[in-house]
């Protein structure tokens, strides 16, 4: 089913957490373009620019990328969403950005998994997802922090089935078409409420 009018999805959420398995879902339901910002620095990396062991900050270019790709896509009339950590408010802000300029609607989807064991066997188990990228290491993604958000955004466990996510996940999304909030909701505007 495509939506009757762009929306900009943006993803949020600690590596492993089951980010990217709801953005490709969430496209699949929509047709939206999903755009993971790992993908693209992956890409950067291949093509010689910066790396793991390197101190070229392609972490910020790809955001760059695919927030200018995001935003062709949105003037073009396509959905998208975006799929990425997230972590820190300039990150976000671009993402408001690109929505404000397009004049699309901006939905935030924050992904946890609140069982640190299957967090890690998550993390552990999907290897390498793109040639030439180096995965996170679980003392990485333990040590890393998400900044506390200044807007509104879903928090979603994905200890849940991919399917209930999925469904509480297109709610919010045509909530966000409207205007209307769906009552009752985890409906987060500070970190930790």
């Amino acid at each position: 089913m495509r939506p009757p009018s762009p929306v900009l999805v943006a993803m949020a959420g600690l590596p492993g957490a089951g980010k990217s398995s709801l953005a490709r879902a969430i496209g699949h339901e929509t047709a939206a373009v999903v755009l993971a910002v790992d993908a693209i620095e992956a890409a950067m990396w291949r093509a010689g620019l910066g790396g793991a062991d390197q101190r070229l900050p392609t972490g910020l270019a790809a955001y760059a990328v695919a927030q200018t790709l995001a935003a062709e896509l949105l003037a073009a009339g396509h959905s998208v969403v975006a799929d990425a950590v997230n972590a820190v408010e300039p990150a976000r802000a671009g993402w408001n950005q690109v929505a404000t300029e397009h004049g699309v609607p901006i939905r935030w989807l924050e992904v946890t998994c609140s069982n640190p064991v299957v967090h890690r066997e998550r993390l552990a188990a999907r290897g390498t997802r793109y040639q030439g990228f180096t995965e996170p290491t679980w003392q990485q993604v333990e040590t890393r922090r998400i900044e506390p958000w200044s807007h509104e955004r879903l928090v979603l466990d994905s200890m849940r089935p991919l399917e209930e996510l999925l469904e509480t996940a297109m709610t919010y999304v045509s909530a966000g078409r409207t205007g209307r909030r769906p009552a009752g909701w985890a409906i987060r505007t500070t970190r930790g409420e």
